[in-house]
């Protein structure tokens, strides 16, 4: 199964592609970074990242998809174009025919390092440790998509059985 763990955001949207078989953690197969223009209008801004994730989308054919859920910030500019990059994402998602399900950022740090308030250095750290990588995921962006993908491979399936179990 191939999980894409996204980390949305407008300026930079970190990805990850994980194939898990089994009950292991899973390998990361390809991760990388998907930048738009400071300077450029909102709707360039989201226009271009809608296309980067359609080509990947595309290209890739997740099985499943995962994003973390948008937080609350003081800062309400960054929160609104997360919100706008989220949107977009999640509409190429569903266009691909696989949409995404969303974690809570605290939920996934408690899950992989044992505390939701972990910082970026934690979570790089654990990543790199659970898909046995040479060194840590940069930028951080890119590593909190494999966090993602991650914390989606260990709920999946404990997920699926409870869905299972309501249709009985």
């Amino acid at each position: 199964m191939k999980i894409l763990g996204i980390d949305p955001g407008l300026d930079r949207t970190g990805w990850a592609l994980l194939e898990q078989s089994g009950t292991g953690p899973g390998r990361l197969l390809r991760a990388g970074l998907f930048h738009t223009e400071a300077g450029e209008p909102l709707h360039a801004r989201l226009s271009g990242l809608y296309d980067s994730f359609t080509e990947l989308l595309a290209e890739e054919k997740p099985d499943e998809c995962a994003i973390e859920e948008v937080f609350f910030t003081k800062r309400a500019k960054t929160q609104s174009e997360t919100v706008h990059a989220r949107g977009v994402i999640l509409l190429a998602c569903a266009r691909a025919g696989v949409p995404p399900r969303g974690y809570n950022p605290r939920s996934i740090k408690q899950n992989l390092t044992g505390s939701g308030s972990a910082a970026k250095p934690q979570m790089q750290r654990m990543v790199q440790l659970i898909l046995k990588l040479d060194k840590p995921l940069e930028p951080d962006d890119v590593s909190d998509a494999a966090a993602i993908a991650l914390f989606h491979a260990r709920r999946a399936p404990f997920e699926r059985l409870v869905a299972a179990g309501r249709r009985k």
